[in-house]
């Protein structure tokens, strides 16, 4: 039977978790990128959107939800067929349930966008985004919430540490490396065109996030309360670690980073959000925002993969950081609802970290496939003409600002 309550809060999470992308993660990036750029990565995430959509209806779900193989789902939902609008998922219709975990594979390929930004072909970035949420997004999502190997291992991943920020951060590095650095990289890269948009898209993201977690309790209850508080509690916290870091490191706190700090800490907070306390909140959120800080340099400077918006080190170890400790701040001692009987904190972190390098083979070997996929059907990086004028004009005919 329907639950009136728990119906209505996932349909108000799954508005949120849209939100997120369009138009959340849509300005975020837009704002990050070169002025010449901004169309090209609104038109990205956009298109995504609806691609993913489709996807999702079409095979993506079922491939993720149907079936009790370890692996995979089954073929039976494709296009949804058999489920009746009578339905239902717990305590809510199906196609509520497959709406909201819809938003959440929308909003995973959209992220990878942050790693190619200004140099790929619009062609491959629709090629990618489908083949991508088919053979690595929907797989890892059975493994974890289908019903799949990880379930069975009992990984814990409350609203996708694993399945949307270690994915979408490994395949980013694996993209941006595979692509090649942008034009002048990195002396002649120019900072964000418009901060203030940057600040905009980051603080809609923190608002849907309440959505992503706390919805991902599928429950309007004490859960989804909890989850929603120590989101916010991880989110603020790291966004003061990044401005302390900035400011002692370079004399002044930017705005883009204090936001970009934001972003760890929402990251990191997302696998155990329905697990942990708010002195558990707290520590992920300082945990976030000095290992993602760190992190970007790392990947940049130590490793010099242009990973043009961070990806890898925001989502994709802050994704993995907040998975892993998890098994520590789940304890009752740091507010957490405690691991389960004969569960210890050393083998629950050795299946956190299981499905962690999993996921990271998984994603490397697949993304590496879809590109090369990509290379011969549509191509993939675009002309250095192309670029130093702009992905704006060249690949959609139309510009950000008039001059």
């Amino acid at each position: 039977m329907v639950n009136a309550g728990d119906t209505s809060w996932i349909l108000t999470a799954t508005a949120l978790v849209l939100f997120m992308t369009m138009p959340g993660l849509a300005l975020f990036y837009a704002g990050l990128v070169r002025s010449k750029n901004i169309l090209s990565v609104l038109m990205h995430c956009a298109a995504i959107c609806c691609l993913a959509s489709v996807t999702w209806l079409a095979v993506a779900y079922s491939l993720a939800f149907s079936g009790d193989g370890a692996y995979v789902g089954d073929l039976s939902k494709l296009f949804l067929a058999g489920v009746s609008r009578d339905a239902m998922s717990g305590s809510i219709p199906e196609s509520l349930f497959f709406s909201f975990q819809m938003t959440f594979a929308i909003i995973t390929p959209a992220l990878i966008v942050g790693a190619y930004v200004e140099r790929i072909k619009f062609g491959a970035v629709l090629l990618i985004s489908a083949l991508w949420l088919i053979f690595v997004y929907a797989p890892v999502c059975h493994w974890v919430w289908g019903g799949g190997w990880l379930s069975a291992l009992g990984v814990y991943d409350f609203a996708g540490g694993i399945v949307v920020h270690v994915t979408a951060g490994v395949s980013a590095l694996v993209i941006a490396k595979m692509l090649g650095s942008r034009s002048g990289y990195p002396d002649q890269v120019q900072p964000p065109h418009a901060p203030w948009m940057v600040m905009v898209g980051a603080c809609m993201l923190w608002v849907g996030w309440f959505g992503f977690n706390a919805g991902s309790a599928l429950t309007a209850g004490t859960d989804a309360s909890m989850a929603l508080l120590v989101t916010h509690i991880s989110a603020a916290t790291a966004s003061l670690v990044w401005l302390i870091i900035e400011w002692l490191r370079f004399g002044k706190p930017s705005l883009v980073g204090l936001v970009t700090g934001t972003i760890a800490g929402l990251a990191t907070i997302t696998p155990a959000s329905g697990f942990v306390g708010p002195m558990g909140g707290f520590i992920l959120g300082l945990a976030g925002g000095v290992v993602c800080y760190y992190c970007v340099d790392l990947v940049k400077v130590k490793f010099n993969i242009d990973d043009s918006l961070d990806v890898f080190a925001v989502h994709g170890v802050g994704g993995a950081t907040g998975t892993l400790l998890v098994a520590i701040l789940i304890s009752p001692t740091f507010g957490g609802i405690g691991l389960g009987e004969g569960v210890t904190v050393m083998s629950q972190l050795g299946v956190q970290a299981t499905g962690i390098l999993a996921t990271l083979i998984w994603c490397v070997i697949a993304t590496m496939v879809i590109v090369n996929i990509a290379r011969v059907v549509t191509g993939f990086r675009v002309e250095d003409d192309d670029e130093v004028e702009g992905l704006d004009y060249k690949a959609h005919g139309e510009t950000g600002y008039k001059l």
